[in-house]
């Protein structure tokens, strides 16, 4: 018995990438994980019975135990909204935190794996930036739990075998874990296709006003209750028309934003302009839109060498022709 080829193992790579981001909150970690789990599976592939299970639990099971493994030193990452109260409009952003205190961005294309519309739409649910880092407040293995339950499917048997233990202790953890998650569980967003023509209008209305620094449309485009944060900052702030007035007072002039997608949202890479006009990567920014206005945006500053991940490119020479081609 050889077990599972090198492609069979590869095939893998975006659903465990997705799960182990689910329980890291990291982009290197997942990363690391994942390619441990990767090269574990094979040398260990002749140890694999596909007559007491599919190759998907095996596989996940190895990820499960690295994962385990590097949150057993791993503080709890979270989103600045977690760390305290709203800061009062005009206050500084006080000292950056270390990265490891947030839950990082990932691009779509790296999380998921589903083909059906429904499909799509739970797992950008599930990848989304707010749920991730509710997952967070979850104990390792209760996360593990949850998220092999109730985001991939996994039976009561299989995630007992994944995580070597009974199906009597999953359904208890499970049931924890579903107790604390709804504590901490963000409000829905819109479950919109990328391509829905009311989203689409609304993020162009949304880059027009936010690149004109015209403060009267973005408070017209934002919730009453539109949240702005911008990590490694603790710093954050509530309302639109704050929001809205923060925009418009300066420091993004000239700046450019160019789709993207991230964690199952609608995304953006912000450049800005150098001394010779050149714009260069600034930061990548996300934007959760609900019903028909912008409940949050999240500017990711110190992501400018992460551009590429999100098929984002390095300059912008011709911005007016390198927008419209991004965005088309």
């Amino acid at each position: 018995m050889t077990g599972p080829t090198a492609h069979d193992l590869e095939a893998l790579r975006v659903p465990l990438t997705a799960y182990c981001y689910r329980l890291l909150g990291a982009a290197a970690d997942a990363d690391d994980a994942v390619q441990e789990a990767i090269v574990r599976a094979h040398l260990q592939r002749e140890r694999f019975d596909p007559a007491r299970g599919v190759l998907q639990a095996w596989v996940f099971r190895i990820a499960t135990n690295v994962c385990l493994d590097m949150l057993r030193s791993a503080r709890r990452r979270a989103v600045s909204v977690d760390l305290g109260p709203a800061a009062v409009p005009g206050a500084a952003l006080g000292a950056p935190l270390p990265p490891d205190r947030f839950v990082e961005p990932m691009p779509d294309a790296r999380l998921l794996a589903a083909r059906g519309p429904e499909e799509v739409a739970l797992e950008r649910e599930s990848v989304r930036l707010a749920v991730v880092a509710a997952l967070q407040h979850l104990a390792p293995r209760q996360r593990a739990t949850l998220v092999l339950r109730d985001v991939l499917g996994f039976s009561a048997a299989e995630t007992a075998d994944i995580l070597d233990t009974t199906t009597a202790s999953v359904t208890s953890a499970l049931q924890r874990a579903r107790t604390t998650l709804a504590r901490h569980r963000p409000e829905p967003t819109d479950r919109l296709e990328p391509d829905d023509a009311a989203q689409r209008e609304l993020l162009e209305r949304y880059v027009a006003a936010f690149e004109a620094h015209d403060p009267a449309r973005l408070v017209a485009l934002l919730r009453e209750d539109a949240r702005t944060t911008m990590p490694p900052f603790a710093w954050w702030i509530e309302g639109g028309p704050t929001i809205a007035r923060l925009v418009g007072a300066g420091g993004c002039e000239g700046a450019r934003l160019v789709s993207t997608a991230i964690n199952g949202q609608p995304g953006f890479g912000q450049y800005r302009p150098d001394d010779d006009g050149t714009l260069r990567p600034f930061a990548l920014v996300l934007v959760e839109p609900r019903g028909d206005r912008i409940a949050q945006v999240t500017t990711f500053l110190g992501t400018v060498d992460r551009f590429p991940e999100f098929a984002l490119p390095e300059l912008l020479r011709d911005p007016t022709d390198e927008f419209a081609r991004a965005r088309s």
